[in-house]
């Protein structure tokens, strides 16, 4: 995972780590898994959760990362798209 501050906004970029350096596509749908933007930091689930608390804007890829956010009600199950079977998911906190 990696946390970026980007114009008073707090990012989070996460991605399993079986998925880094992948390249998905479906479709017109097209997502590279790159370490510069999802990090190649391992972390807990427990870091990676309390890490979705300070953020205001996800970008979550693959089944482990976004079953863990679903799992904390961070995001709903039909705000998913999967690519290639893989599943993505974006977040917005609005304050």
């Amino acid at each position: 995972m990696k946390i970026l501050n980007i114009n008073g906004e707090v990012m989070l970029a996460a991605a399993d780590s079986e998925l880094i350096n992948k390249d998905l596509r479906e479709g017109k749908l097209h997502l590279k898994i790159k370490p510069e933007f999802y990090g190649e930091m391992k972390v807990s689930e427990e870091t990676f959760l309390s890490s979705l608390d300070i953020c205001t804007i996800a970008n979550l890829v693959g089944e482990h990362v976004v079953n863990a956010a679903i799992d904390a009600n961070y995001i709903e199950k039909d705000n998913i798209i999967k690519i290639a079977g893989v599943p993505h998911a974006q977040l917005a906190k609005i304050v």
